[in-house]
């Protein structure tokens, strides 16, 4: 039998250095490299004659070499011509700064070439064509996957790599769906997939093994959703909260009035409190649709029917805010609230540990700290987590062991369209707030070029003089921490002795102390820092009233969720609010991407583009949900597949709830493997 763990390193022609480099790509075993898969494909199989190429298209052509390489110095650079010829007409192949190839070519022999067509006044031109002899099929001639790289791995070497490691697994891989879904559903078996997936013969075996690699993601997800489910739905000994406390006395002396949307939530909320049945669910709204007074007033309930409320944040500063707002709301309703973070001294954390344990402390609002075994309730009734995507499944069920089958309220603002949630969130009912308070003004949102740059900086200059305050998000680069830190403090250095000297500008990144971040923003918050310069560190909850400026640097580099969750920083207060997104590049789908920004302010069309234009891998990781991350099914593009394989899990779960069946061990152990959470199939 193979051994999927074996050490990438220990794979022919990978060795220490090579293992470094993979190890950066998430490849550390047998198993992660022949699970890599192809970003996209390239179809370098059908030869194109030169008078039939069209400008701007990426074609293969075949064509004698009529002309030693020439050398043409320009600006510093080297640019390499080749003249080539077939039986319809001429073409230049140029390349920069690659000195080697005047020793590749020879007059009068064919070769193949494959790269983008510039063809203008009769005159076409290849641009740095990837190119083998006439007679050779490595890199032409066939389909050819397109893998994401790191720095000094390149397409050829990784390539060969992967195929070393197919060798390595030759039809030796142990099937992982039972052999009645491939035969009803029509699959392609493991090994044909996992080889066809990498190097398919054309585009009928890519798309049949990309079908049963997304039907395996999908099937394997459902039925671990739709398990959990299931599970809550049979523990009947959830709490009633009393129908007697009625959350619509709390809302009348509310000062300001709810919208129709979070009048309907708390509807269904407060019917999920009263039964039987323990609540676990969903609440989805936009940045700034009001869902922490939703949260304060589900609160409420519990704690006038006798029960204690956890609120868990995902940063402190998110946590404090929070407690500001429900000491407002419940102080007068004789409710006490208290805050727990890890910055707060180890006597007063020992206090409100005592206090909660004796059930004097009502509301418990706080960060990962409330998690810690040493966190005891006296009698805990409703788990509220806030910003859900930050936590996962798995600290959810470890909050609410605290409590006996506590109702659970997990709030999003990272909209996603709702027929996906449906499927998503198989654990969790839904309920979504979809129209913002009526003195919440749209933010206006620009897309500018680099060229722009000081009409920008003037902006930022005319909204401080006006008494305003701005903040300025720098992108990750590349999963790099340190560079991360490079680019904030430079830019930061820039702005602090360059562009705004004249202004208190200060900066933010994910290495800094917690205690250091929680200062920074507390002192934006009081108005002492002008221009705030951060990574997404900021991207989660803050309120900064004052805060009317939102610039987003290389805007390009964020996905639409994150942008729209870094506008709706800004827009908070009482004043006209503006997102600048600065962008480079003018591919498509960076036009498309910056267009649609401007013009909605609406998070669920946002997050709908998002899926369209990125694809589920990014919109949807394990770190977002707490769900296994998709490699290759597109949550967009698959949609009915998943409503498919989601009638098919249903099916087998109603035939074998606990997949206990033989017929159904493989199921069982992928959903183990996959899902390692409180899954207990």
């Amino acid at each position: 039998m193979v051994n999927l763990e074996k050490q990438v390193q220990y794979i022919k022609t990978v060795g220490p250095s090579r293992a470094e480099l993979l190890n950066k790509l998430g490849i550390h075993t047998l198993k992660d490299l022949i699970t890599y898969f192809p970003r996209e494909y390239e179809d370098r199989g059908k030869v194109k004659k030169i008078c039939e190429c069209v400008d701007g298209e990426i074609a293969l052509i075949e064509a004698v070499a009529v002309s030693r390489i020439v050398e043409v110095k320009m600006r510093g650079k080297s640019m390499y011509k080749l003249q080539l010829r077939d039986e319809t007409g001429t073409c230049t192949a140029l390349w920069f700064n690659q000195s080697y190839l005047t020793k590749m070519f020879r007059t009068g022999e064919k070769y193949k070439f494959y790269g983008k067509i510039a063809s203008q006044y009769g005159r076409v031109e290849i641009a740095s064509p990837v190119f083998e002899k006439a007679t050779e099929t490595k890199n032409t001639g066939k389909i050819i996957p397109i893998y994401p790289l790191t720095k000094n791995l390149t397409q050829n070497i990784l390539r060969k790599i992967i195929e070393v490691g197919l060798s390595e697994v030759e039809d030796e891989l142990e099937e992982t769906l039972p052999e009645y879904i491939l035969e009803k559903y029509k699959l392609m078996d493991l090994n044909q997939t996992i080889k066809k997936i990498h190097f398919p013969k054309d585009l009928t075996e890519f798309e049949k093994a990309r079908k049963r690699l997304s039907f395996e993601e999908l099937l394997i997800m459902q039925l671990a959703l739709l398990e959990l489910k299931n599970s809550y739905l049979n523990e009947k000994n959830g709490i009633e909260f009393s129908k007697d406390v009625k959350i619509s006395e709390l809302i009348e002396e509310l000062p300001f009035r709810l919208t129709r949307a979070q009048l309907r939530v708390l509807e269904e909320i407060e019917l999920d409190m009263e039964n039987q049945k323990e609540m676990n669910r969903l609440l989805q709204g936009d940045v700034g649709s009001g869902k922490t007074v939703i949260s304060i007033l589900a609160a409420y309930k519990a704690v006038k029917s006798g029960y204690q409320a956890a609120i868990m944040a995902p940063t402190a500063i998110l946590a404090s805010q929070h407690l500001e707002s429900f000491t407002d709301i419940l102080n007068k309703k004789g409710i006490k609230c208290e805050l727990l973070i890890s910055s707060i001294t180890k006597k007063r954390k020992e206090e409100i540990r005592e206090k909660l344990k004796n059930g004097e402390i009502d509301i418990l609002i706080g960060t990962h700290a409330i998690l810690e075994e040493n966190v005891e309730f006296k009698k805990l009734g409703l788990v509220v987590t806030d910003e859900q995507h930050r936590f996962g499944v798995k600290q959810r069920t470890k909050i609410t062991e605290k409590g006996q089958n506590p109702d659970v309220l997990v709030m999003s603002a990272t909209p996603i369209p709702r027929t996906l949630a449906l499927i998503l969130y198989g654990d969790l009912d839904i309920s979504i707030i979809d129209e913002l308070p009526p003195n919440r003004k749209p933010i206006e949102t620009f897309a500018v070029r680099k060229r722009m740059e000081e009409r920008v900086n003037n902006f930022v200059r005319q909204q401080i003089e006006e008494g305003r305050q701005a903040y300025i998000v720098c992108p990750l680069v590349e999963e790099d921490e340190e560079n991360d830190l490079k680019a904030v403090t430079n830019l930061a250095e820039k702005y602090q002795k360059e562009v705004f000297s004249n202004y208190k500008v200060a900066y933010l990144h994910g290495k800094m102390k917690a205690k250091e971040k929680e200062e920074i923003m507390q002192n934006f918050k009081e108005g002492n820092i002008d221009i705030l310069i951060a990574t997404t560190v900021i991207e989660v909850g803050v309120n900064v009233p004052n805060a009317s400026l939102m610039i987003v640097e290389n805007a390009e580099r964020f996905g639409l969720a994150q942008l729209h969750q870094l506008r709706g920083r800004v827009g908070r207060g009482e004043y006209k609010s503006y997102c600048v997104l600065k962008y480079e590049g003018n591919g498509e789908n960076t036009r498309e991407r910056m267009k649609v920004m401007c013009e909605t302010n609406d998070g669920f069309k946002i997050s709908e583009k998002d899926l369209e234009l990125r694809g589920s891998g990014d919109f949807f990781g394990t770190a977002q949900h707490g769900l296994p991350e998709l490699k290759v099914a597109n949550l967009f593009e698959d949609m009915p597949l998943l409503m498919e394989v989601q009638k098919i899990a249903m099916n087998i779960l109603e035939e074998d709830k606990k997949l206990e069946e033989q017929k159904n061990k493989l199921l069982k152990k992928a959903v183990k493997e996959k899902f390692n959470t409180r899954i207990e199939i």
